[in-house]
């Protein structure tokens, strides 16, 4: 087990936590000199951090197969299973695992009666906030609540494009980073199903919603999961 100190402080630096959130996002595996190239640093220093994110576990380095003589170059990969932190130590996703098997066990209806709750946890977790920052509905422009939405979800990775069409504003959005990725491989017939109610839930408890379709999921071999929502 990774010492958790180790990675606090492996991510507390602000470079080498944009470096992981952006390889995250564009789920792809970057060399040294890409990264010294976007975020404008010198090699060896891009070398550095992502060694440093490499012995914390949420990269993975392979050599590079180019075909061409010379010392091959490693290619840099958010690993799947990323890492978690606990003080005192707990064991969450063991206990999330039985969930899901019992959720699983009980069928049909059992989930039925999860996507109402998950729901209504989506609704609930927007309310909170604008209770939080003394913010009232009636006041937000269309912006503001595209913000909104926006942050609560920075960590999974909600990139909003809004569009204007004959039958109203049409929003996409895009999940870069699953956060249930965990259970996908063993219960993705209903984990998509639970997640997506608690966004419908999010952005209904924000926009009047005429529509709120998936067109991309990770579970068909997409690179995101991506929504359509008419608002």
């Amino acid at each position: 087990m990774i010492d958790p100190l180790k990675i606090t402080s492996t991510l507390a630096d602000e470079t080498r936590y944009s470096i992981y959130q952006h390889i995250i996002k564009q789920k792809e595996a970057f060399s040294v000199q890409e990264i010294a190239d976007v975020f404008h640093i010198h090699p060896n220093v891009a070398r550095l951090h992502l060694r440093k994110l490499t012995d914390i576990g949420v990269l993975n380095a392979e050599f590079e197969k180019t075909g061409k003589g010379g010392r091959p170059g490693r290619l840099y990969k958010a690993t799947d299973e990323g890492v978690a932190l606990s003080f005192p130590y707990r064991d969450d996703r063991q206990l999330m695992d039985w969930l899901l098997d019992i959720l699983s066990a009980c069928g049909p209806d059992a989930i039925e009666v999860g996507k109402k709750i998950c729901y209504r946890k989506g609704m609930e977790s927007i309310q909170e906030t604008l209770q939080n920052r003394r913010l009232s509905m009636a006041n937000l422009k269309l912006e503001q609540k595209v913000d909104l939405i926006t942050e609560t979800a920075s960590l999974v990775g909600y990139i909003p494009i809004i569009r204007d069409t004959a039958d109203g504003k049409t929003m996409k959005f895009t999940v870069y980073n699953c956060p249930f990725h965990n259970g996908i491989a063993k219960h993705s017939n209903f984990i998509c199903d639970l997640h997506e109610a608690f966004l419908k839930g999010q952005f209904e408890a924000l926009f009047d919603v005429t529509e709120f379709t998936q067109v991309e999921s990770m579970v068909h071999d997409c690179k995101f999961c991506s929504y359509h929502v008419g608002i």
